[in-house]
This record gives structure tokens, sequence and C-alpha cells, in this order.
């Protein structure tokens, strides 16, 4: 068929996860940078103790795990793929879904990074995350996490 692009070739798990941790450095640098801007303007208007000191990691959490959300959804709504998947040689499929369903998607991984930097949640996040990852793993033929099935979603190898 010509001009019909079907890959159906699943990414690998180590090629998912490089992505991810690629993603995960911009995303930590920018927590980073949003942490130490907000803890200098807590500490100049005088709200550094409040919540034992936590208020500028919360918010800065918040804010940087909204961010890594809000470019989740857009750029895989522009080109089925985030930066990381681009390095990788990986991308969503079908092509040209839904933003409703890429929205979805995104909230459910990564968007529950926005709450990591309130005690207690963290925790939940984390082990969250982590099942989202073994779901990927034991998901065979196609590797598809909760995020992947709600959204109609797979991530192939870019055979472009």
């Amino acid at each position: 068929m010509t001009g019909t692009r079907t890959y159906t070739v699943p990414a690998e798990w180590w090629e998912r996860l490089a992505a991810r941790l690629i993603e995960a450095l911009v995303f930590g640098a920018f927590y980073y940078i949003l942490f130490i801007t907000l803890w200098g303007v807590f500490r100049t208007v005088g709200l550094s103790g409040a919540f034992d000191g936590r208020l500028p990691g919360v918010f800065a959490w918040l804010a940087a795990g909204l961010g890594y959300t809000v470019y989740d959804w857009v750029a895989h709504s522009g080109g089925g793929r985030t930066f990381g998947k681009a390095i990788m040689g990986i991308r969503l499929a079908p092509e040209g879904l839904p933003r409703g369903a890429l929205l979805k998607r995104a909230l459910v991984y990564p968007g529950p990074a926005m709450l990591m930097g309130i005690p207690v949640l963290n925790l939940l996040v984390g082990i969250f995350a982590f099942g989202v990852g073994l779901l990927i793993l034991v998901d065979k033929p196609y590797e598809r996490g909760p995020h992947d099935r709600l959204a109609g979603t797979r991530v192939v190898k870019d055979l472009r």
C-alpha cells in the first residue's frame, strides 16, 4: 500500500525507560531552578518557615510536574513523540490521535509527578510509577502501560 504507514514493531522497554530518563534530567533541572527561585521568594517574604520549610518544594514540584505533564501532552499531540522519544527513535502510534485522548494519557502518566512534593503522596506516586513500569514489562507483545491503554496508544520504533 503506497502512502500508508503502519509500524507495528513495539519499542523495547529499555528504549522507553531511556527516553523517560533523558527527559527526567531536564525535568530535574527545571525543578531545582524553580525550587531555588521559590525558596528565595518565600524567604524574602517571610514564608520560608511555613510548613517546616517544605512550601517551596511543594510548589516547585507542583509547577515542574504540571510543566512536564503539559509538555508531554503538547509534544505527543504535535508529533507523536517527546524529545526523549526522538533521541531514542521511538514514537506513539497510531498517528493523529485526538488531543483529548493524549491529555488523558499525560494526566495518568507523567501527571502524578505533580504530587511528588507532598509528603506521603510522594511515596504513593513512586509506587505508582514503579507499577506502571512493571505493567509495561508484563504486557506482551505490545508493552503498554495503563496510560497507553487509556489513550489507545502504543510506543513503537520510529522507522521513518
